[in-house]
């Protein structure tokens, strides 16, 4: 069945926007250059795309390709999202919220999402949504509890809470998490700050 932006030229544009838009697969991000080398005119054929609906722009040269459901397009995943936008695979998608699973109290949700990363430093629209890049020189794969502690605890500042009763269930908190975990994690994210507060904490 031929796509419906090809209709039935045989002119090469159309051959080009044929080939274009039969590389682009639902569900995925792209960045012009993925796509450049399919066309000779592929700004004007991914206007047609992104009118036609088969992708949407999120940035400036940053593409998605809608996967359908029975409510709509789905958007694209933060990771998939972030790496088309950094052209990088080393990063850490989490929303402030996540501190609420360290157990100190914290009930906040917060919409936003912070990208801990090597590149980019800045609030990014992509999409609808904003992302709050922060370049730092080191931050684990996953989220654990013990960088979560640490993390909190350096961004303590910002967050929406009453900080000095965050302070009184972190240092109550501080002989329950795992002494190894914890120390890994202070010595690898913590500012300096944190360090001595909780070098100050485990001496007392």
């Amino acid at each position: 069945m031929m796509h419906p932006l090809v209709a039935d030229s045989t002119t090469a544009p159309r051959g080009a926007l044929a080939r274009l838009s039969a590389q682009v697969e639902a569900g995925k991000v792209y960045r012009r250059e993925d796509l450049a080398r399919l066309s000779t005119a592929v700004d004007r054929h991914l206007r047609e795309l992104v009118d036609a609906g088969a992708l949407l722009k999120l940035a400036q040269g940053l593409y998605y390709a809608p996967r359908q459901s029975p409510f709509g397009p789905l958007p694209p995943a933060d990771d998939q999202l972030v790496e088309g936008f950094l052209r990088d695979k080393e990063f850490l998608v989490f929303s402030p919220s996540a501190y609420n699973a360290v157990g100190l109290g914290t009930t906040q949700l917060y919409n936003r999402t912070l990208v801990y990363n090597h590149k980019r430093h800045g609030v990014f629209q992509l999409g609808k949504r904003q992302f709050d890049f922060r370049v730092k020189p080191r931050f684990p794969s996953r989220l654990t509890v013990e960088f979560l502690y640490v993390d909190l605890l350096n961004n303590l500042d910002e967050l929406a809470e009453d900080r000095q009763a965050v302070l009184i269930q972190a240092r109550r908190k501080l002989n329950q998490l795992d002494p190894a975990g914890l120390e890994q994690a202070l010595r690898r994210y913590g500012n300096v700050a944190t360090r001595k507060r909780l070098r100050e904490w485990a001496g007392a």
